[in-house]
């Protein structure tokens, strides 16, 4: 079986692209995120494939908290969101990462999704919300358990503000139980667990096939899915009184 899959991705296929990554990490720069661990793996091999990467540590900037485009309109003195904001409109693959707290996404982590979701109302070139075209993934670094749950939350909100998931979306690598070492600690096994590995990877070239994919086609049809027009009385072959059967 192996013998018959065939390779149908050469280098410099995804130039072009560019990708994001928010580490939504608790701890300031320089001190050391084990999720960055993590994101390396991803984004060196994106970077190998010629894709242009951006990797952002909210934690370090004034990020506002709030569900508006600029929460200095708002009684807000600063707000780097908007800033944020530009490559991740200027990208085709955003991927969220953070550690896992008492089994659940970081503070940062939800406080960035909340910030997503205040920008899902603006519209792009061709009148769809503005994440239309755009694929996610989630990376999750822990001790414990809680990276199936966090990666659901995070790849449930990506699409339902608009981004696409394509298949094996997210990885993540978590310690024993306790207050065990993490993931970039010497000895911890993270850096060499290969399914960790296997799924950082998967989840990496199924990002980049699928972004690729939709550049290609021009994004998602502009058909049935622009909320103007839905304003405006098109209901796009939808039956406004279906008899009931």
């Amino acid at each position: 079986m192996a013998d018959s899959v065939k390779s149908v991705s050469g280098d410099g296929e995804f130039t072009g692209l560019r990708a994001v990554f928010l580490n939504c990490t608790l701890k300031r720069s320089p001190e050391l995120s084990h999720t960055s661990g993590l994101i390396r793996l991803s984004a060196d091999l994106m970077r190998s494939k010629g894709v242009h990467v951006d990797i952002v540590r909210p934690v370090d900037l004034p990020v506002a908290t709030g569900v508006y485009p600029d929460m200095r309109d708002h009684g807000w003195d600063e707000d780097a969101w908007p800033a944020i904001f530009e490559k991740i409109e200027q990208a085709e693959i955003l991927v969220l990462a953070g550690p896992i707290w008492l089994g659940d996404n970081s503070s940062v982590m939800k406080q960035i999704i909340e910030r997503l979701y205040a920008m899902s109302g603006i519209t792009n070139s061709r009148g769809q919300y503005v994440y239309y075209g755009k694929v996610g993934g989630a990376l999750l670094t822990g001790n414990e358990d809680g990276v199936k749950h966090c990666a659901m939350n995070i790849l449930y909100s990506l699409q339902h503000i608009g981004v696409a998931i394509p298949p094996a979306a997210d990885a993540g690598w978590i310690g024993e139980a306790g207050p065990g070492p993490s993931y970039l600690d010497e000895g911890s096994g993270g850096p060499e667990n290969d399914f960790t590995n296997r799924n950082t990877t998967f989840m990496t070239w199924n990002l980049l096939h699928m972004a690729r994919l939709l550049k290609m086609a021009g994004g998602i049809p502009a058909q049935g899915n622009l909320p103007d027009a839905w304003k405006e009385g098109g209901r796009f072959g939808l039956e406004a009184n279906p008899e009931y059967r």
